[in-house]
């Protein structure tokens, strides 16, 4: 923990000797990653800084209501560089994007994440591996900084918390996570309209792709696995990321499975792997075999290569897992 009070002093000093940041956020970003983002741009709004908000990729509609949400910029459509990034829930410096025309070759990056994968790529690193969320750490980080909360900021580090703990259902959902998201409620946060934005509202065009990927599910190894995948003409011209989000959890959420996961076909030889597990399997070692990362329950990465491989080799490495000997008990 001295170490962590350490990144937080460290993490703060970088803020205050800095100014006109470029807040960056991983590519395809999920609800933690924008909210901390956020959050992140109100602690620099409130102590006088200024900041531009950039990503790959844009956001999906649904995290749209969060304060400060329009000023978020797709990456290509910049051209400034600058002397100071803050990296936001990005546990390697590629899941960043094509973030070198934007810097110098003295730009320094504070990077802010609570993947247990994350490789210290910052000049600067506040990673807080047990933290539910990189909100959490925002949370701790806002009060280094003594910060004041207001309404703004509660709502976009109670998103993170919520989209993160699976609106407080993961393990990851700790004691904390639950003080921190009761205080937030005091700042006039709304979570039913928060939960029903961000975990309950779905798209048209997720229910077709969904239909497609379910129609495709099978369950293997004893009922141990449950996979699907959708195959590049499976998916239309205009499909967002946040239509296939989720998927995956179907394939887990099935009785008696351990590990579910999702393999979308984004390019030939391109496979983007998902993977959730319940128990026992870390998903998150057998991601970062394969040059991805992500948590114990929950991970990703690209497998470069055909589908047919991209299963044959997973499920491998799956009942080659340590824990996959201890799984009869769990049954």
């Amino acid at each position: 923990m001295n170490d962590y009070k350490e990144q937080l002093t460290e993490a703060a000093r970088f803020i205050h000797q800095n100014d006109n940041f470029l807040i960056v956020s991983h590519v395809n970003p999920d609800g933690d990653t924008i909210s901390s983002s956020l959050a992140l741009a109100h602690l620099l709004k409130d102590l006088g800084k200024s900041f531009h908000l950039v990503n790959q990729d844009e956001i999906p509609k649904r995290f749209q209501f969060l304060p400060l949400a329009d000023q978020i910029q797709i990456m290509t459509h910049m051209s400034e560089k600058f002397s100071a990034i803050i990296s936001v829930d990005v546990a390697d410096r590629s899941r960043m994007g094509a973030i070198d025309s934007l810097m110098y070759d003295h730009t320094k990056i504070l990077n802010i994440d609570h993947h247990p994968t994350n490789d210290h790529f910052g000049d600067v690193n506040l990673v807080l591996p047990t933290a539910a969320a990189t909100a959490e750490v925002m949370y701790d980080l806002a009060h280094q900084l003594q910060v004041h909360f207001h309404r703004d900021l509660a709502t976009c580090i109670y998103t993170g918390l919520l989209t993160d703990t699976g609106g407080f259902r993961y393990a990851n959902t700790s004691a904390k996570v639950m003080r921190i998201a009761a205080e937030l409620l005091e700042y006039g946060v709304s979570p039913s309209k928060i939960a029903e934005i961000t975990l309950e509202t779905i798209t048209p065009g997720h229910i077709q792709i969904l239909k497609i990927a379910l129609s495709k599910l099978e369950i293997i190894e004893d009922g141990k696995i449950a996979w699907t995948f959708l195959e590049k003409k499976d998916l239309p011209a205009k499909t967002l990321h946040d239509e296939t989000e989720g998927i995956v959890n179907y394939c887990r959420n099935i009785e008696g499975v351990e590990v579910g996961v999702f393999f979308k076909e984004t390019d030939d030889q391109v496979i983007k792997v998902s993977l959730r597990s319940k128990n026992i399997i870390d998903v998150g070692a057998i991601a970062k075999s394969f040059g991805g990362g992500g948590h114990a329950r929950a991970a990703g990465y690209t497998f470069h290569g055909s589908l047919e491989e991209a299963k044959s080799i997973l499920r491998h490495k799956i009942t080659k897992d340590e824990g996959w000997n201890h799984l009869g008990n769990e049954f």
